[in-house]
């Protein structure tokens, strides 16, 4: 049971570990709740006198349709040296080799590697693609830091694949400006999701036997161990024992800070509720010294994306619109590599489908989130 409820969910997180928050802002919360629990909850709202709808009467159900049986076309895809498609959500083994294809198919655009190894020792890739210019700025891009938003890694290689395979549609913003890329930050979460748990969040770290896992997007170390995190293992939120505890995050942080020299651009994407957030989000009170010019490109990239594919996007503080979150990539990007544009852009949906989002729209929300890329590169190029 997926529930919208008008009040912070704490009130009921906090009674059992079972229940977990979805998504949600100042005003309201989406909440998980296992069937086990659902009349319990319900009863629990109606005493509080708290108004609630349920988006999604039954999880497994929309879980079971949510990702479309390829069709025969889709399985001999694999003939024209990869098996991506769009038009389902792809396992790592598939992501992997659609970057390795285009590394041998335009090797002097395209170099691939890995930032260093997850927890259960996959590799983390990624992939720099090169404009040919020795003065170019740089441009970081990533996705599946959170297992269960799948919607992040498909919208991130359809990303790749315009910047590479359709560069002559996208010259604008590919001329001057090399791009770094990571689609998987979290691989054995996102593995695990798709063998196991669907609705896995955090990484698979083994630091606690009955609840393994840290949240790595409360793990960077940027005033890592604040609020909207946890120090409870059970917990979703959960930031891990230190800053840059686990070997993702270590690994992530320190390829960017190799590379940060001209990097005016990162955006992290995660799902879901359609929203460009801002740095930071570690309290309430605190801004960047550009918040303006950020929040400018950000209300920019926002039109765009309406423009493209008529979703509306809301722009603002992380902390203010959303809920105060330290330890997060972006406010590490913005306060520690120093990178001017720093986004989080949260996917669609608004909660109908939530992390569960149909694979018939992975190509229109990937098409949105290349339309706030243009904007910001955009932006980039004139910094």
């Amino acid at each position: 049971l997926s529930v919208s409820i008008s009040i912070p969910s704490e009130t009921i997180t906090d009674t059992t570990h079972e229940v977990d928050r979805w998504a949600g802002n100042r005003t309201h919360m989406d909440i998980f709740v296992p069937s086990s629990l659902a009349s319990e909850i319900k009863t629990f709202l109606m005493e509080k006198n708290v108004s609630y709808s349920v988006m999604i009467e039954d999880v497994q159900r929309a879980i079971d349709v949510e990702n479309l049986v390829e069709t025969d076309e889709d399985e001999f895809a694999g003939r024209k040296g990869h098996k991506m498609t769009w038009k389902s959500y792809h396992s790592l083994e598939d992501i992997y080799g659609y970057l390795d294809f285009l590394a041998e198919t335009y090797p002097s655009q395209v170099r691939v590697g890995s930032a260093g190894n997850s927890v259960e020792g996959r590799p983390i890739k990624y992939i720099v693609i090169s404009s040919g210019n020795p003065n170019a700025k740089k441009f970081w891009i990533d996705g599946g830091i959170h297992a269960r938003e799948w919607i992040s890694p498909a919208t991130v290689t359809y990303i790749i694949s315009e910047l590479v395979e359709n560069r002559d549609n996208n010259q604008q913003i590919a001329s001057d400006i090399d791009y770094y890329i990571v689609p998987v930050i979290n691989p054995d979460g996102y593995e695990y999701t798709r063998r196991y748990q669907r609705l896995w969040r955090k990484n698979r770290s083994r630091g606690n036997y009955f609840c393994p896992g840290v949240d790595l997007n409360r793990n960077w170390g940027y005033k890592w161990g604040g609020l909207g995190t946890s120090n409870e293992n059970c917990r979703e939120i959960y930031r891990g024992t230190g800053p840059f505890s686990e070997p993702e995050t270590r690994s992530v942080s320190n390829f960017i800070l190799n590379n940060k020299n001209d990097m005016k651009g990162f955006i992290t994407f995660h799902s879901y509720g359609q929203y460009i957030l801002l740095p930071y989000g570690h309290d309430y009170n605190t801004l960047p010294p550009d918040f303006k010019e950020m929040e400018r490109v950000g209300r920019k990239a926002a039109l765009a994306i309406k423009s493209v594919g008529g979703a509306t996007y809301q722009v603002g503080n992380s902390a203010k619109l959303l809920y105060p979150a330290a330890g997060g990539s972006d406010d590490w990007a913005k306060g520690v590599a120093g990178i001017k544009y720093a986004y989080t852009i949260e996917l669609r949906d608004q909660g109908t489908y939530g992390f569960t989002l149909p694979a018939q729209y992975i190509i229109p929300t990937a098409k949105e989130a290349m339309a706030a890329v243009h904007t910001v590169a955009r932006a980039v190029q004139e910094s």
